[in-house]
């Protein structure tokens, strides 16, 4: 056994690959994959949970002589298919590990499983933190890389753009080192690589020393908010803000690193017992009554409407509770277009809201902003970004109608050359991804350069980024 453990794996044989595989392997009574907003689901044909990199070779090894196509996937918080397929699944959650923190230089070097929760935790320890964040940590490290995902603040990038260094698994079993001068094109295609330019094994992340944030909360009407769109953008280090539509009122948040001693926001009156419980009861009525929707609304607006202070270690600040699964959709809307889209927006849902078949949204839709940068694929290519997100929950797990409102916002996003967060479910193809993305046949070139075996591309890579047709409902779950 010691021998097969340090052979190639191409050199041991199959039956004695099953038997390494077997411990990693996820019994098939267990071996069903579900998002966590319990939007898509599937059942792949096997499941492996390496613990190891070597562990991961063989995985890919066995996947080139079945001709399988791997997917990658840790914690399943995307609200898309991306972490879908029909063959081999390779969960990562248990590469999980901490390898380097260099408090001098600020970086620290992470596998990629790890959760951004326990990564958080790894950095306060030795006072370091990331510079910037979205509204949750559930996600894994790669995850985040590999989906170009945001924070919030005008002079902030991508959480992407704070990678320095990827380690990534090529689809030949070959372990690569690539940075902005080792293998750039390579480093390029994989910090918004969608999974499919290799395994993503460690990440070394820029940080920086441990800080808190000053949060200050106030409401304003829209009109005001939208007339005053650029100032208050530019207000803070982080601003960000919680539209509801149904009171025409914009919740905004104003954050700023501070030296203040901790004073966090909030209560149990407000985010347990009503913003929780009471919140989600009535959806659930609004599913039968739409009306009861609109008052959930204004209700949510009313209990949220002081203003508020809050001081806290960074990543409390920027994170807030997702609370019920949820469909969602969010988009990146360039910075000069986002008050005009946001004014079309509001003329449609007052339209609807007027109309008593209309469609009835929840709350709040999310607006914040991201820094111009320079990835390949990154929604932020080249451009100042507002972003802008929708959501219906889906209270106690129960379906809630939504196609009919996404359509009508996806409409809007596309007439102001919006690009779709890649995490999130959306229609755009190769033809019209080539239009928004200079670099796109980059990408795909890379792609298959390095995966000539087409060993990575799931049936979301085959949609969006090959143009195959393969229906967008494939792994959605049936109501």
């Amino acid at each position: 056994m010691a021998s097969q453990l340090t052979a190639r794996p191409q050199d041991i044989p199959l039956e004695n690959l099953y038997n390494l595989l077997e411990p990693i392997t996820v019994a098939p009574t267990k071996a069903i994959f579900t998002n966590w907003a319990k939007t898509f689901i599937c059942a792949p044909a096997s499941v492996f949970e390496p613990e190891n990199e070597f562990q991961c070779e063989l995985v890919l090894e066995l996947a080139r002589r079945e001709g399988k196509v791997v997917r990658v996937a840790a914690v399943g918080h995307s609200p898309s298919d991306l972490a879908c397929t029909k063959e081999f699944m390779l969960r990562t959650t248990k590469l999980n590990r901490v390898l380097e923190v260099n408090t001098e230089k600020r970086y620290v070097v992470a596998q990629g499983g790890i959760t951004l929760n326990d990564l958080h935790q790894h950095l306060e320890k030795n006072n370091l933190a990331m510079s910037n964040l979205g509204s949750i940590s559930d996600q894994s490290l790669a995850g985040v890389v590999s989906t170009a995902t945001h924070g919030s603040g005008i002079n902030y990038g991508v959480i992407s753009t704070h990678v320095m260094a990827l380690s990534l698994l090529l689809a030949d079993g070959s372990r690569v080192t690539c940075s902005r001068n080792e293998r750039p094109e390579l480093f390029m295609a994989s910090l918004c690589g969608l999974g499919a330019t290799g395994i993503i094994l460690n990440v070394q992340l820029e940080v920086e020393p441990n800080f808190r944030l000053k949060e200050v909360q106030k409401s304003l009407p829209f009109e005001e908010f939208i007339q005053q769109f650029d100032t208050l953008a530019h207000s803070s280090e982080h601003s960000r803000f919680w539209w509801f539509p149904t009171k025409d009122t914009i919740r905004c948040s104003y954050s700023n690193r501070t030296l203040e001693e901790n004073r966090p926001s909030g209560s149990w009156w407000w985010n347990t017992l009503f913003g929780y419980h009471i919140v989600q009861l009535l959806l659930f009525v609004g599913r039968y009554f739409p009306i009861v929707t609109i008052w959930t609304s204004n209700l949510a607006c009313w209990l949220s409407s002081g203003e508020s202070v809050g001081i806290d270690d960074s990543y409390k600040i920027f994170n807030v509770d997702c609370r019920y699964p949820q469909y969602t959709t969010e988009w990146a809307i360039p910075y000069e277009n986002s008050q005009a889209c946001l004014r079309d927006i509001r003329t449609y849902l007052q339209k609807q809201l007027q109309d008593p078949s209309g469609v009835r949204p929840h709350f709040p839709v999310e607006i914040r902003f991201s820094a111009a940068d320079d990835i390949w694929m990154s929604p932020s290519y080249g451009r100042l970004t507002c972003w802008i997100g929708i959501v219906q929950y889906k209270p106690y797990g129960f379906n809630v109608a939504y196609r009919k409102l996404f359509n009508a916002f996806e409409e809007a996003f596309i007439r102001y050359q919006g690009r779709p967060h890649w995490a999130k479910t959306h229609p755009f193809g190769p033809e019209k991804l080539r239009q928004t993305y200079p670099h796109f046949d980059d990408f795909v070139n890379v792609i298959d350069s390095v995966d000539p075996q087409k060993m990575f591309r799931n049936e979301y890579i085959q949609r969006h980024i090959m143009g195959q047709s393969i229906d967008q409902r494939i792994f959605k779950k049936p109501a």
